[in-house]
């Protein structure tokens, strides 16, 4: 009882800090005049954005890491191997669209395969039979599908509870919610349960990381915001981004 009763907490909380986030994102379009003559052109908003990176922290810190934590003491490693696979099987369906309004025929036709392979022999995708057979893993979004076809990056922002982001990928986030597994779902209660175990497995995967990054960044905003632009930009551009400094 007292673990549901936890869960359901956790999930409100979150929940309820998610709605601040298209506010958050608009606002950030009219905040220029907080941005100082030297802003860095790819964070205008940066004043913004560090303040909801410090509202991030603290829900981090006070919900995600002390769950995350447990989590991890709690459950034998095979066990947190096969949620991962399980959510990374339905966030392959996902792909799967996103591969094909890109015409990427080979990762699309790879991406159908894991999904077909992992779910029907590998019990519904907790086993990652795919990749034993050297099916890779294509990951893909709305917000990749955007750059695809030209829609530029914008500028950098932080939404609450979802963290780093662009001006573009936060325009595609709704879509994404919308178009995966999860957000299909209609019983709200299993909905709400399997995105806060998702978000709680993510996090435990991450959990050493952050703390390296806690110890080695001198300016943990300024990290986290080149790498992930840098990240995303890969992303776009399948590993292969071209070296103009204008890109998507």
């Amino acid at each position: 009882m007292k673990t549901s009763f936890f869960s359901s907490f956790a999930i409100n909380k979150i929940a309820k800090y998610a709605r601040w986030a298209g506010a958050a994102a608009a606002f950030s379009l009219i905040a220029g005049c907080a941005t100082g003559p030297g802003a860095n052109p790819a964070d205008p908003f940066e004043p913004m954005n560090r303040g909801i990176t410090r509202f991030n922290d603290t829900v981090d810190e006070a919900v995600l890491v002390p769950v995350a934590t447990a989590y991890q003491r709690v459950l034998p490693s095979m066990v947190r191997t096969g949620v991962g696979n399980f959510f990374g099987n339905l966030g392959d369906v996902w792909s799967f669209v996103n591969s094909v309004a890109q015409l990427k025929l080979q990762n699309s036709a790879e991406t159908f395969m894991r999904v077909n392979v992992n779910t029907l022999f590998g019990l519904g995708g907790l086993l990652d039979i795919a990749t034993e057979a050297g099916i890779d893993r294509h990951e893909e979004d709305f917000g990749q599908t955007l750059g695809r076809w030209g829609v530029g990056a914008g500028p950098y922002v932080v939404l609450p509870v979802f963290g780093p982001s662009t001006l573009r990928d936060t325009a595609a986030l709704p879509v994404d919610r919308a178009g995966s597994v999860l957000g299909n779902m209609n019983d709200v209660a299993w909905r709400n349960s399997l995105s806060f175990l998702e978000a709680v497995d993510t996090r435990a995967k991450y959990l050493r990381a952050g703390r390296l990054l806690d110890d080695a960044a001198l300016d943990k905003y300024t990290f986290t915001r080149d790498a992930f632009l840098q990240h995303r930009r890969n992303d776009v551009y399948d590993g292969n981004p071209p070296d103009d400094e204008g890109g998507k």
